[in-house]
């Protein structure tokens, strides 16, 4: 699976004619990893995101999340039967829960382990989930169950360095990086950092936005999805899939970024 994929986060927002094209421009690229989830727009992404893949469905590594208000043994059944309507598909590649809520986490693991068996996903995650989390989960579901833990990371906010990541590295867990540019507040040209990510930039003929996404998955195990709701953009982040940033130039970068003091919690928009 490409370490670069493919968010669809508001991607409603764009006309459909233009959002469809961005993500068949990234298929087309090789980002064939896409992320949606039943909240974004209310099942609007899902559909989208059915309409860009018809006739490539085998192509996609299609995942999509359960709200933790739906995420009960029953519930969790249902709302994937209708993610799986609005996708036009008959199966999910992963299937997460978008974060923790008031209904026990043994029922919604026994509900993906059950849809497991009956061949609607082929794999189960999480989202959101910070160390405590995760070791709840494993205890629940054994080792080797957990496919993937999605979780706020960009050059801005690295707590995830510090214990989410160590631990999923240590039980072989990916971690996915949604919000990979931040929520509207990437590094401005002028700022201190942004002059970082444009003189490593310039050195690799590369944009900043190349350069951030690069340093995310510097670390084995770690893939980020990036929304972009142009093709133009799409075609950008693909670009950062090959580029490999040589010690000095992650060493300049955490000098620009830095992490913050460890024990924070868990950052999530």
């Amino acid at each position: 699976m490409p370490v670069i994929g493919q968010g669809t986060w508001c991607l409603e927002s764009a006309t459909r004619a233009t959002a469809i094209k961005a993500l068949r421009r990234g298929l087309d690229l090789g980002l064939t990893h896409i992320d949606t989830a039943e909240m974004y727009g209310d099942g609007r992404a899902e559909e989208l995101t059915a309409e860009a893949i018809t006739g490539r469905r085998d192509q996609v590594f299609l995942v999509s999340k359960v709200l933790p208000q739906n995420a009960s043994r029953t519930g969790t059944l249902a709302a994937c039967e209708k993610s799986l309507k609005r996708l036009k598909t008959d199966r999910l590649d992963c299937y997460l829960l978008h974060w923790r809520g008031r209904h026990p986490l043994p029922d919604t693991i026994a509900a993906f382990e059950e849809l497991m068996r009956a061949g609607k996903i082929l794999s189960w995650g999480v989202s959101n989930f910070d160390v405590s989390d995760l070791e709840e989960a494993l205890a629940i579901a054994g080792p080797g169950r957990i496919a993937c833990n999605q979780v706020l990371y960009h050059l801005k906010e690295r707590a995830i360095e510090h214990a989410v990541i160590p631990w999923c590295a240590d039980h072989k867990v990916p971690v996915v990086a949604y919000s990979p540019y931040g929520q509207g507040d990437f590094p401005k040209e002028n700022s201190d950092g942004g002059r970082v990510l444009a003189q490593v930039g310039a050195a690799r003929k590369a944009t900043a936005r190349q350069v951030a996404l690069a340093y995310l998955v510097r670390h084995p195990g770690v893939f980020a999805i990036p929304k972009a709701a142009s093709a133009e953009h799409v075609a950008e982040n693909a670009g950062a899939g090959d580029l490999r940033l040589n010690p000095a130039e992650i060493r300049d970068i955490d000098q620009a970024f830095p992490a913050g003091r460890p024990g924070r919690g868990l950052p999530m928009l």
